[in-house]
């Protein structure tokens, strides 16, 4: 079932708005159900910052050099 909303923007907006959907062959309402269903609708993709956190983390001696770690690591690959 459908309802019906008000919305109130601006005239300029309005036209802008109005011949984006003649140019996409829809109605203005259903651009707008569109972008609601968009916005509204749960992420599947994940946060990066949950996928950083489950990466294993490095196991560094407290007293190691990291840039010579570095070094050391980029000479095994690379034969420096």
């Amino acid at each position: 079932m459908k309802a019906r909303l008000n919305l109130t923007i601006e005239n300029s907006l309005l036209e802008n708005v109005k011949s984006y959907a003649e140019k996409q062959k829809q109605s203005v309402s259903e651009l707008v159900e569109v972008y609601f269903r968009t916005v509204t609708k749960p992420s599947k993709r994940k946060n990066i910052l949950h996928l950083v956190e489950k990466l294993d983390k490095p196991v560094i001696a407290e007293k190691e050099d990291l840039k010579d770690l570095y070094y050391k690591e980029n000479a095994k690959q690379y034969g420096f």
